[in-house]
């Protein structure tokens, strides 16, 4: 499960990640005649977009981007519910519905808060390796890299320290920290002296370790970790190392419940994220692949 809502924050941040169509047309109670058992059947299964589309001829995938590549989990349970929804109610609820549900009830399973999720959006029928690559900030951003990353998609640099809360939950792969418990200072040493443990100075590229010492539970504990100087990833401190952005970690670490609400706010405006103009949108029957392929 905390994997799951890892994935499916990453999943919601790619500009074409599903689509919110028109947003004035989204509404919590989408599917309350067309599929009322949509919700709940999701719920005992636990947003898409064009993360889970399989590589074709005509496009290569996002599942083998650099910050998906072996990291993203959880694609055989979208498809269980998927599969499970097109028996109830066939054709009507989207993978990108399915997801953005799935992150909410993901979060709420492991004590996170809970909120209302706008329902009707549209699937992709198409993907892009190229724009997964250069829209999922890398574990070497910087701040200014990561303000610009999140601005670039709407949201303010508050916005982006409350999203990065997601870390709270979740693995990364040693290749993605290795550089910063080797060569860094802004860092525990006796952290640091872990995560060699874990990932060696060569090799040992996939081996995993939570994101933060809560390790399963959606909790503020990844800003204390920040404060405390246990950010696992170099993006990840750079949100607490003397810059714009310290007050606000150095607040959530100190008000869970202030970052609960916030964190709700934020998602519920990533999920109403649009893809650009011109895309061709449908309700796939299978998350993997477009209608008729």
């Amino acid at each position: 499960m905390a994997s799951l809502i890892f994935s499916v924050f990453i999943f919601l941040l790619v500009l074409s990640t599903g689509s919110a169509q028109l947003l004035g047309l989204l509404s919590s109670l989408y599917y309350a005649l067309s599929c009322p058992a949509a919700i709940p059947t999701i719920k005992d299964y636990g947003c898409d977009g064009s993360v889970l589309l399989d590589d074709t001829e005509s496009f290569t995938g996002e599942k083998t981007a650099f910050g998906n590549a072996n990291s993203l989990r959880g694609f055989e349970l979208i498809d269980n519910i998927k599969a499970k929804l097109e028996e109830i109610c066939p054709g009507i609820v989207s993978c990108s519905d399915i997801l953005t549900l799935a992150a909410r009830d993901a979060t709420v399973a492991l004590g996170g808060p809970t909120w209302t999720v706008p329902l009707g959006r549209k699937d992709s029928t198409t993907a892009s390796l190229s724009d997964a690559n250069s829209n999922l900030p890398p574990p070497s951003s910087n701040l200014s890299d990561l303000i610009t990353i999140f601005s670039n998609k709407g949201f303010t640099k508050q916005e982006m320290v409350t999203l990065s809360g997601a870390h709270t939950v979740g693995l990364a792969r040693c290749v993605t920290f290795r550089s910063r418990i080797y060569n860094e200072t802004n860092i525990d040493p006796t952290y640091a002296a872990s995560k060699q443990g874990v990932c060696p100075s060569a090799g040992g590229d996939n081996n995993l370790t939570p994101l933060d010492q809560s390790t399963t539970s959606f909790d503020n504990a990844y800003f204390t970790d920040l404060v405390n100087l246990k950010g696992l990833l170099h993006s990840d401190q750079e949100l607490f190392n003397n810059g714009s952005t310290d007050s606000q970690v150095k607040s959530y670490s100190l008000n869970q419940k202030a970052f609960f609400s916030d964190f709700t706010n934020a998602m519920v405006k990533m999920g109403n994220l649009e893809s650009p103009a011109g895309f061709i949108q449908e309700v796939r029957t299978n998350c993997r692949k477009v209608n008729g392929s």
